[in-house]
């Protein structure tokens, strides 16, 4: 399918058709990425009610997390074969589909199986969403649509937490998954209603079987050891360097394999484009820096603050409104600057919330905690769509379905990394730090026996009074922990904005005169 006859099909559809397109596809990659997180905060609950353990519950997780991540990279070669729409618009209904059925488990190996199922068919949905805004609307309007589809792919991380507790507190635990119902029936009609006659036709595309069956035992031996790491405490176990030297073996056989394969069923070759690695690298080491924040700072307000699961919604949803309110300006101006200025803008604004972060400490007020989210949400409104124009940049039509794909699939395992590593990284650090706490904090140190003393004086017994000022000294370590964390982040940040200026200058003449004339 090349560029030509893709771009052909939508090039008569009105301003109102693209709206409602842009608004459908929006729709279900919010779904889909929500789907991400929305079963965290559940696993217990799911847990309980199924009868099995929390350990075996976070199977939930996994089994969805392993099937994404073995489809993304498919998505290419997907939309060859069967075409954009019907590619997007299948995979939205048997992701809809699958969500009915995990609401209808009855049985842990059941969900498990309905969750594979939901995790491999969202896996095209982000890409795709991608794909068809860059063939739909015309250059000097792409950048808003995915300046507008970008804040989706942002704040559904944020939201999913949030509305997976309030449903599994509030109503059930199957209705985490029976929300995906109606609006992934609406997306889906509106996607097929308006784009669906407009598709270009598929192409026999010859199936790379050895290169697919390689991609699973890579990624899912991957993903399995990043998911159950902590829990099995990493290296010690055997299960871990088990699967870690199965993950390393594959993804040798998978590059060598699809490097040589005539017909590869993902294309490597588009590392060969220097904006393509180099935004791809930008993309998912920013974003995976963004993810574990993301982990993070809930984990550590609620954990160790006694914020609730709304509270901590409610310090995060700022970022999102900021967000909301720059967008429309982003997606204005981005096609008359380079387009690096808004990857640099976006990491200078991620970097100094996480500095802002790192000022905090456990005494903050809730508007000190709010405010670096204010900041961030500039990032949030311009780091997808900037990395997204330099990945794409220079890309022949044709090719941008697998290229959409493939750095998605970059994204996909950051995030992944970011998630395993930050919480093992921060409870060691925590534990560090308490025992320096307790070693200058004894029975003969004047602040440890007088703060012993005061709740003593005021009704606790000693034992009561010991165990507040651990708990105390715990709080401490794990805020000295997650400051530390929030400073690596900034810093790492602000260094991937040299990557950012070795890529190629991403906005043209030709560009700024059509956004102009569009205007």
């Amino acid at each position: 399918m090349s560029a030509a006859t893709a771009n052909d099909g939508f090039s008569g559809l009105t301003r109102a058709a693209r709206t409602v397109a842009a608004f459908a596809v929006a729709l279900g990659t919010f779904m889909q990425v929500l789907d991400t997180t929305i079963a965290n905060v559940s696993i217990t609950v799911i847990a309980g009610n199924l009868g099995v353990s929390a350990d075996q519950g976070t199977w939930v997780i996994t089994s969805f997390v392993v099937a994404n991540g073995v489809s993304v990279p498919l998505t290419g070669w997907l939309m060859q074969r069967f075409g954009l729409v019907r590619t997007y618009v299948g995979a939205l209904v048997l992701f809809t589909l699958s969500s009915f059925l995990c609401g209808m488990a009855w049985s842990l190996p059941s969900l498990i199986v309905f969750r594979v199922m939901q995790g491999f068919f969202s896996g095209p949905l982000v890409p795709g969403s991608q794909a068809l805004l860059l063939n739909v609307f015309p250059p000097q309007r792409r950048t808003l649509a995915l300046s507008i589809w970008s804040i989706t792919t942002l704040l559904a991380p944020i939201a999913g937490p949030m509305l997976g507790g309030y449903l599994s507190d509030n109503y059930s635990w199957p209705w985490i998954f029976l929300i995906n119902l109606p609006v992934g029936a609406l997306s889906a009609f509106l996607c097929w209603r308006h784009l669906g006659k407009r598709d270009a036709p598929g192409r026999k595309v010859r199936v790379d079987y050895v290169g697919i069956v390689l991609l699973v035992i890579w990624v899912g031996a991957l993903q399995v050891m990043l998911d159950k790491g902590k829990d099995a405490d990493w290296f010690a176990s055997p299960m871990i360097i088990t699967l870690a030297v199965v993950s390393v073996l594959g993804f040798i056989s998978f590059l060598i394999w699809e490097l040589t394969e005539q017909h590869p069923i993902v294309d490597l070759t588009l590392f060969r484009l220097r904006n393509f690695w180099l935004g791809s690298v930008v993309q998912a080491l920013g974003y995976g820096i963004f993810f574990a924040n993301l982990v993070l700072f809930p984990l550590w307000i609620q954990t160790q603050l006694n914020y609730t699961a709304t509270w901590a919604g409610f310090v995060a949803a700022p970022a999102g409104m900021v967000a909301v309110l720059v967008t429309p300006f982003v997606g204005k101006w981005m096609g008359r600057i380079d387009i690096r200025w808004f990857a640099t803008v976006s990491l200078l604004a991620f970097g100094t919330s996480y500095l802002m972060r790192a000022e905090l400490t456990s005494e903050a007020s809730f508007y000190q905690f709010v405010l670096p989210g204010l900041v961030q949400g500039i990032a949030l409104a311009t780091f997808f769509i900037s990395t997204v124009s330099i990945v794409l940049q220079g890309v022949p039509g044709h090719r941008v379905p697998a290229a959409s794909g493939l750095s998605s699939f970059m994204r996909t395992i950051g995030g992944s990394f970011a998630a395993a590593i930050v919480t093992t990284v921060w409870d060691r650090r925590a534990a560090l730090y308490q025992s320096r706490l307790i070693e200058h904090s004894g029975i003969s140190d004047p602040a440890f026996r007088s703060a012993l003393d005061h709740l003593q004086a005021v009704g606790f017994s000693q034992s009561q009074a010991f165990a507040l000022v651990s708990r105390s000294l715990g709080v401490q370590a794990y805020a000295k922990s997650a400051i530390d964390f929030f400073w690596i982040s900034g810093w790492l940040v602000f260094l991937l904005i040299i990557l950012v200026w070795i890529t190629r200058p991403g906005a043209s003449a030709h560009a700024h005169a059509a956004a102009v004339a569009a205007d």
